[in-house]
């Protein structure tokens, strides 16, 4: 008779699976640049931090830490962009509403829990499984974890920025297994993106679950992501868990 499979460590990415903003990055910025006297379109905003964070990441990927920046001066060199294609040219000007930007991110106030997701984590822990972060964010998590109440479900957080290794990395991932002291075949990793959640975790032998916004799913994922490994919303996992257990093993 086969064993039953028991997972025994959930890692999980953080912006967009358990936290996001409560406004549009465009909205933001565009309110600090109104404080500090300075009018600018929301939308053109929204448009030009995209292709700025863009940008800077390839150019400079996980906040430049092989190049000698700071993930602070990544930031702040990402808002300056920002303002410069939305046609702002006066950096000086910018230079304060990027400090007090770059201060509002680093604020629990400026982020939310995502509906079900505190549930979702008292009833993985209800079940003995071990919790831990592995994210593709900055310094800054920690601080912004512990002050919405969710620091407490983790055995540790790990952070691209911390490790030196953005996800899908396989060192990232194979440091998260170390510091548990499991196997990936009794491991599963929780994300919204494809490539470095989703496939990162399955190339080390993780399980993993996708999360899935709202919109239609995209072409790629829907021919390689079985149907059973994605969410919905958070509150899918508990049933998707068990349905992995009572699974024969391998699959």
């Amino acid at each position: 008779m086969a064993h039953r499979l028991q997972m025994r460590l959930l890692t999980w990415d953080v912006k967009d699976t358990l936290l996001r903003v409560r406004r549009p990055i465009g909205e933001e910025y565009a309110s600090k640049a109104q404080a500090h006297g300075l009018e600018v379109e929301a939308a053109a905003l929204e448009q030009a931090f995209r292709q700025a964070y863009r940008a800077q990441s390839h150019s400079f990927p996980n906040y430049g830490l092989s190049r000698g920046l700071t993930s602070r001066q990544w930031w702040l060199d990402v808002v300056l962009q920002t303002f410069h294609l939305a046609g702002v040219r006066d950096a000086q000007a910018v230079a304060p509403i990027a400090d007090q930007l770059y201060k509002d991110f680093s604020s629990p106030s400026t982020w939310q829990v995502l509906e079900g997701a505190e549930a979702t984590l008292k009833g993985c822990r209800k079940r003995g499984l071990r919790l831990a972060v592995v994210s593709n964010f900055d310094r800054r998590l920690e601080d912004i974890l512990v002050g919405l109440g969710l620091r407490e479900h983790f055995d540790f957080v790990l952070t691209s920025e911390a490790t030196g290794w953005p996800k899908p990395d396989p060192r990232i991932f194979h440091e998260a297994l170390r510091l548990a002291h499991v196997e990936p075949a009794v491991a599963a990793h929780i994300g919204d993106s494809y490539q470095c959640d989703y496939r990162g975790a399955r190339a080390v032998g993780m399980h993993s679950f996708l999360v899935i916004g709202p919109g239609p799913l995209d072409s790629e994922v829907k021919d390689s992501v079985p149907q059973e490994h994605i969410l919905p919303s958070l509150p899918h996992l508990l049933p998707a868990l068990d349905r992995l257990e009572g699974s024969p093993p391998g699959l």
